[in-house]
């Protein structure tokens, strides 16, 4: 698992070296623009006949902890990563601040999600309803949060009519057209469903190379300080470890088990890199800053994933010391 992280990480990072030393220029960026359209487009098809939904329904009765992570997500995550854009354009540029405003409307991150939730001992089948749902939801509700950010932040008005529409016609329709087909793949995709996690690697490469490249070639990195990087990085380790103070004191509070607090921390506090980053390349499309603004996801999801292997080896040793509750 550790090797298996480790070795996208260095992956990202050499897409990212690569985009700096050869960025991609004229016919060959807009050949890679395409091809990144039509990768997106695959991805969610591939998400959408792979999507089980037994494994839905069987978590869908928990509704209360369901509401609470969905809160979390898009409620609490919004709000709190609101103030971020008053560091701009003194501390960080505008497009770094916009990044953190788009970080705050993505919806939960599902894998990760729940293989924390799982190797915690946590409600395993709750997650994978949250996240899942998460997702779907997510991809419709994205571009409203960020709109809503945008305009309570000051910043330009977010073109949610067309953005609204990319997003209909290259996630939705695609991730439709997979469930549509679903009855009749569901076993090739179970037993293959590590060359779809290939997958989503391959197109994650693609998107990073192709938004860095544009940022690169335009000019952007040039003026970007390394002190606003920094800021970046303490920012998102900032937020990450509110969001999971929140989710347990919300836990506690409205009487939920540990294990269902589990979810609730692991799927409320985690952002997913491999929604983030498609939808970016859709709803930023022709934005020469695309680099920058996806800087934060990047950045969240490497320390979610460190802080999250730690904390569920903590969560595993409170549930083992704990009796197990069944859960609705």
């Amino acid at each position: 698992m550790r090797r298996y992280i480790d070795g996208f990480t260095m992956l990202l990072l050499g897409a990212i070296v690569l985009a700096a030393l050869m960025p991609a220029h004229g016919n060959a960026a807009a050949m890679i623009g395409f091809a990144g359209k039509v990768a997106v487009a695959l991805l969610f098809f591939i998400h959408g006949a792979a999507l089980s939904r037994a494994s839905v329904r069987a978590g869908a009765a928990h509704w209360r902890l369901h509401l609470l992570i969905f809160a979390i997500t898009f409620v609490c995550f919004p709000i709190v990563v609101l103030p971020a854009s008053a560091l701009a354009p003194v501390w960080i540029p505008p497009e770094l601040a916009l990044g953190f405003l788009y970080l705050g409307a993505l919806p939960s991150a599902v894998s990760s999600s729940i293989a924390f939730t799982a190797m915690a001992g946590g409600n395993v089948p709750a997650a994978v309803c949250s996240a899942a749902a998460s997702n779907v939801f997510g991809m419709m509700m994205t571009p409203f949060l960020l709109m809503l950010l945008a305009q309570t932040a000051g910043g330009d008005a977010f073109a949610v009519g067309d953005a609204l529409r990319d997003i209909v016609l290259q996630l939705l329709m695609p991730f439709a057209a997979g469930q549509a087909i679903r009855p009749w793949v569901a076993g090739f995709m179970d037993r293959h469903h590590t060359l779809s996690a290939r997958y989503d690697q391959a197109v994650i490469l693609l998107i990073v190379y192709a938004a860095f490249s544009k940022s690169v070639a335009s000019g952007l990195w040039r003026d970007l300080p390394v002190t606003a990087i920094a800021l970046a990085i303490g920012l998102c380790a900032v937020l990450l470890a509110a969001m999971i103070g929140i989710a347990m004191v919300l836990s506690r509070r409205l009487g939920f088990d540990l294990a269902d607090e589990t979810a609730a921390v692991f799927c409320g506090s985690k952002k997913s890199l491999a929604s983030g980053l498609p939808m970016a390349n859709v709803l930023f499309a022709g934005n020469p800053a695309l680099g920058m603004i996806v800087l934060p996801i990047m950045v969240y999801n490497q320390i979610q994933i460190v802080v999250g292997a730690l904390l569920a080896k903590t969560y595993a040793k409170r549930l083992r010391g704990s009796t197990p509750k069944t859960h609705a």
